[in-house]
């Protein structure tokens, strides 16, 4: 459990601060936590190659935990549109963190044995892909109301152009896309990272 305490801090850390950083936008599609969520992706992989599957479930679990912890504060917290943190958003957060990770988890430690690039790349893209599906559906669809009736979500169901230059969409679909596009990109340049540290640290465990 010692060896595994940087990759949970890693994760936790960044669970907290997307959770912080959702709070603020960016252009008209995504919020700065879209840039640091990502990376729980990099973190897990990391894990995985140096210390195996059961570690990085371990290491999700402990990213699921804070993420639950922050949701429960987000819930009590205010502003003048009610909480912070709303149960669909709250439990659409956490499906899609436990769900994307450990599917990550599972395809990463089936292509391992791969070319270097294939188990991250493959693996984060594919999890990363479940998570926003996930997340934005339960979070935002109008066939969801019945999870939280009381949650006014109407203004993610307004029809408008896919990213502002596309087929008619409901509004949550374009922030679903614009998420993943971030997700896809860090995926592409977290493979340089994730070389250059599992490198080092397999050299200092040899």
């Amino acid at each position: 459990m010692k060896n595994l305490l940087p990759g949970i801090l890693a994760m936790a850390a960044i669970v907290v601060a997307s959770n912080i950083l959702v709070q603020h936008t960016f252009g008209s599609y995504l919020t700065y936590g879209a840039f640091t969520y990502p990376l729980s992706f990099l973190v897990n992989d990391i894990t995985n190659r140096l210390a195996g599957a059961r570690a990085a479930r371990r290491v999700v679990l402990a990213g699921f935990i804070a993420g639950l912890a922050c949701s429960f504060i987000g819930t009590q917290l205010h502003n003048e549109f009610g909480p912070l943190v709303s149960l669909r958003v709250a439990l659409g957060s956490g499906m899609a963190f436990l769900v994307g990770q450990l599917l990550d988890v599972t395809i990463f430690d089936r292509l391992r044995r791969a070319e270097w690039w294939r188990a991250p790349l493959i693996s984060t893209l594919l999890g990363s892909t479940v998570d926003s599906v996930i997340f934005f559906t339960i979070a935002f669809a109008a066939g969801l109301t019945f999870l939280e009736p009381s949650s006014d979500v109407s203004w993610a169901a307004v029809p408008g152009p896919l990213l502002g230059n596309g087929p008619q969409v409901p509004l949550w679909v374009s922030l679903a896309v614009a998420d993943w596009c971030v997700k896809f990109g860090i995926a592409l340049f977290g493979l340089l990272p994730f070389r250059l540290i599992v490198a080092r640290f397999s050299i200092r465990l040899a």
